[in-house]
């Protein structure tokens, strides 16, 4: 009962689906080696080598720029006065 609140509370982040993701893809690749290891020391090795995988990507989304406001340049209404009167 307790794990299974721990478990609601869990949220998963964009570098747990990515880890899970690399998981599941080496698992069916290297089905030999799987044969070879046995299936305790195939998932071990592979959990290891999707977290050092995954160790260099950033594990939150990168925030959109902001887009900057063109800066208005006022127009000077002396100079446009003075050459309408002459």
């Amino acid at each position: 009962m307790a794990t299974a609140k721990k478990a609601a509370k869990k949220i998963n982040t964009p570098g747990d689906s990515l880890a899970k993701t690399v998981t599941e893809q080496l698992s069916t690749s290297l089905t030999s080696l799987k044969e070879k290891l046995g299936e305790k020391k195939f998932k071990k090795r592979i959990k290891k080598a999707a977290k050092k995988l995954v160790a260099g990507i950033k594990k939150t989304e990168p925030k959109k720029a902001v887009k900057k406001a063109n800066k208005v340049i006022p127009v000077k209404k002396k100079a446009a006065t003075a050459a309408k009167t002459k």
